[in-house]
């Protein structure tokens, strides 16, 4: 019996993880032929000099970087941190060694972190905390034998394809130049590349006899190109200029030059199926049929329904390969890696499995007939959001429509709802482990760092697991520091970490000393607010950014009002602002410390808000006009209170936000159109008519300061007055008098060009601790 244990022992360890990937001749075949495209050795060690230089030019000389092969590490990706055999006084101290410029960056963060005791995180969430790194000459010695660090999976894989316009659509090179270091430094080595794909597409439809006047209904505005991208919509934001589209493919080639000095694989764009309405008349027998409608108030064809060329027919495989091949032609042979998400939230028109393998092949065609080699990367998110639809047998047909190795699933909800447990690992096809986190880049401190710190390790080692990567899929980025730098680390740790230990390393990191209360309301906030185990996926729907569009004369369990995400109680995470507070007169001058007493004070009082948004709207029921002011007057002046808290950080302001998109403007004309895209997306986001919202209203809420004063505040300052107004005269709430009242009002601010600051005002901490003694002590 007992050797019969040991045999089957030995059969599961046959199937684990590492001897599953190196049998899996595809993905080897495919991480030689990437290695083959990287940058000489001399240029990614050039390349990762940078990195450091523009992070620490103090220490410059204080290291030494090299690239090494993969058989230093048994074939695998790597980076070795020693010390350097000094044979001067001001040489190297430090020599870190890698398999590409990323796993140096990466070995390099490393020691930062874990002998210097550094931190790094996004300029908008704080920054970098250097303070605690010696001076050159003094940087703490390692043990003889160093550290070597192995990826225990290929890949590093970063953003969502709706990132680049809730987060990047107004960046120019500086911006983006620090955001690839920061991926460096993170150890991400397969980001998404989508800028500028508008101009490649400009070239591929004139071949097909269609003109850049017939794009202008096709392309969205910038702020909501991912959505034309995917299909969802048309036209709605735009026309793009010949401006826009010239500057940002000078701005992409950039990216990926920087991307390919550093060892980092880009992943490309690829055709979907979403065609102009000129190609109707143009090719009129092709295969092309109109989608339905997508979050639009009245199907308005201005913008709704966009046209879908069917991947059985001839010319999606035409399309498809001069798309490809355009951009290698722009670009060069940089990768074989290519995004393409033609069912994402657009279902094919029937479920039958041969209908969808043959779809899936038409469309690894497409891609395959420009590069011979490509690999098709695929948004899972279609199996979670589109359940009822992707069943087994449509879903294992899609996985299998394509050969062995061609295709890797981003199971992009892991972090809360896994599909490789339930899909017998996506049915043999490689995936990666994917957090999601947040939708719309709302502002709000939520996350799961019990999930995070062992998820992909349980996936990883699991039966017969066909997983080649851990990545980060945000919708937006830029907030919960903490959450993205566990995550990155994942890509490099093979075993569960121990959350409460890993928790005081990164507080002391990340303000650069060890403040006991600190860390005390650093516990708390681990069992509270990270600590989310509910399953429901995180839009902020807190009531002053998401102000509820219903009438509260009926009961609020049936009226269908959006429910505020509430997971902890908040009693516990106030008294950790309590003690966030009592420490912040040891942080003075930290602007991590800063961003964080910021941000959690915010977070108290937009979950307040909605307790007092209830007792107002109680009130309306019970017909207690004098409870309604009472409650409605408080709910207003937090949203002003709140608004002085977030001015007083320069990473909670609107100006931020509509002067770069402005910077971009070349003319008067873009100018208008850059700032209205820039303040639709942040608030109604998409159409309305007299007395209906945007279904999408509020999606992409923001907590700046600028936008609660200005947008916020007046929404819900007419809604209260109708209420009142309704009491007053004893006659029924009028839901849509009010949207009467209020979409011309919201249409007046998206059109508007009044300015905001871009710098902070006031003291942070002094703000924080009376907001505190006004509505907590």
């Amino acid at each position: 019996m007992l050797k019969f244990k040991y045999q089957l022992l030995f059969l599961l360890l046959t199937f684990s993880f590492p001897v599953a990937l190196s049998n899996h001749k595809a993905i080897e075949y495919l991480l030689h032929r990437l290695d083959s495209k990287r940058a000489l050795p001399s240029v990614q060690e050039a390349a990762a000099k940078g990195v450091l230089k523009r992070l620490l030019p103090t220490h410059l000389s204080s290291f030494e970087f090299k690239i090494v092969s993969k058989d230093v590490c048994g074939g695998d990706s790597c980076f070795m941190i020693n010390n350097h055999n000094k044979s001067s006084q001001n040489g190297p101290e430090i020599i870190i060694r890698g398999t590409t410029g990323v796993e140096i960056v990466s070995g390099l963060h490393w020691y930062l972190k874990y002998w210097c005791g550094a931190h790094v995180s996004w300029d908008k969430t704080g920054g970098v905390q250097t303070t605690s790194i010696p001076k050159p000459g003094s940087l703490p010695l390692l043990k003889d034998e160093g550290v070597k660090i192995r990826r225990p999976v290929p890949w590093n894989y970063y953003q969502n394809v709706v990132t680049s316009s809730y987060s990047f659509v107004w960046w120019d090179w500086e911006r983006w130049e620090k955001e690839v270091d920061w991926m460096a430094l993170q150890g991400i080595n397969l980001p998404l590349a989508f800028t500028g794909q508008e101009a490649i597409w400009q070239k591929v439809f004139k071949d097909f006899n269609i003109s850049s006047e017939d794009l202008n209904g096709f392309f969205g505005g910038p702020a909501f190109l991912a959505w034309a991208r995917m299909g969802n919509l048309h036209g709605w934001g735009g026309p793009l200029s010949q401006n826009w589209l010239d500057q940002q493919l000078v701005l992409q080639k950039q990216i990926i030059s920087r991307m390919l000095e550093l060892g980092m694989t880009p992943v490309l764009p690829s055709f979907s199926g979403n065609v102009p309405a000129a190609l109707t008349k143009i090719y009129p027998s092709a295969k092309i049929t109109r989608l339905g409608d997508w979050n639009t108030v009245d199907a308005d064809p201005r913008w709704c329904c966009t046209y879908l060329l069917d991947p059985s027919d001839p010319l999606f495989v035409e399309i498809g390969e001069a798309f490809i091949r355009k951009q290698i032609k722009e670009y060069g042979d940089v990768t074989d890696i290519y995004n393409c998400d033609t069912f994402n939230e657009n279902s094919p028109p029937t479920s039958d499995p041969d209908y969808i393998s043959t779809l899936g092949a038409a469309v690894y065609q497409g891609i395959s007939k420009g590069d011979k080699d490509a690999v098709w990367l695929m948004q899972g998110w279609l199996f979670y959001s589109d359940s009822s639809f992707w069943k087994p047998p449509q879903m294992k047909a899609l996985l299998q429509s394509v050969p062995s190795g061609k295709m890797i699933v981003l199971d992009l909800f892991a972090d809360v709802k896994p599909i490789w447990k339930t899909s017998f690992q996506f049915y043999g096809t490689p995936y990666i482990w994917c957090m999601l986190h947040n939708f719309g880049g709302n502002i709000e401190m939520y996350g799961v760092l019990d999930s995070i710190g062992s998820g992909p390790i349980d996936a990883r080692v699991s039966a017969n697991s066909t997983m080649v990567g851990v990545g980060m899929c945000m919708e937006g980025i830029e907030h919960n520091p903490i959450v993205y730098e566990l995550m990155s680390e994942m890509a490099f740790r093979d075993e569960k970490v121990k959350i409460n230990k890993w928790l005081k390393s990164y507080s002391h990191r990340r303000y650069g000393k060890a403040v006991h209360q600190i860390d005390a309301a650093w516990e708390i906030l681990y069992h509270t607010i990270y600590n989310c185990t509910d399953g429901i996926a995180d839009h902020n729907h807190d009531y002053i950014a998401v102000l509820p569009d219903w009438d509260p004369s009926t009961n609020i369990e049936s009226a269908g009002m959006p429910q505020a995400h509430l997971w902890y109680p908040p009693e516990d995470v106030i008294k950790a602002l309590q003690l966030f507070l009592a420490g912040g007169k040891n942080l003075t001058g930290s602007l991590t410390y800063r961003y964080d007493l910021v941000d959690l004070t915010r977070q108290v009082l937009s979950k307040f808000a909605n307790q007092v948004y209830i007792k107002a709207v109680t009130s309306f029921q019970e017909k207690n006009i004098d409870d309604l002011h009472l409650n409605s007057h408080k709910f207003l002046q937090l949203i002003k209170d709140i608004d002085l808290l977030l001015a007083s950080d320069d990473n909670f302001l609107l100006g931020t936000w509509l002067e770069s998109a402005k910077k971009l403007a070349v003319n008067p004309s873009e100018l208008k159109q850059y700032e209205w895209n820039a303040r639709t997306q942040v608030t109604m986001w998409f159409d309305t008519n007299e007395t209906t919202q945007s279904k999408l209203h509020d999606y992409a809420n923001k907590f700046w300061s600028g936008i609660l004063q200005n947008y916020y505040l007046p929404r819900a300052t007419t809604y209260f007055s109708h209420l009142s107004e309704s009491l007053r005269q004893n006659k029924k709430f009028k839901l849509i008098e009010w949207r009467k009242q209020w979409i011309p009002m919201s249409n007046k601010w998206q059109e508007g060009n009044e300015l905001y600051p871009v710098k902070a005002k006031g003291d942070a901490l002094t703000i924080s601790q009376a907001l505190y003694e006004k509505y907590f002590s």
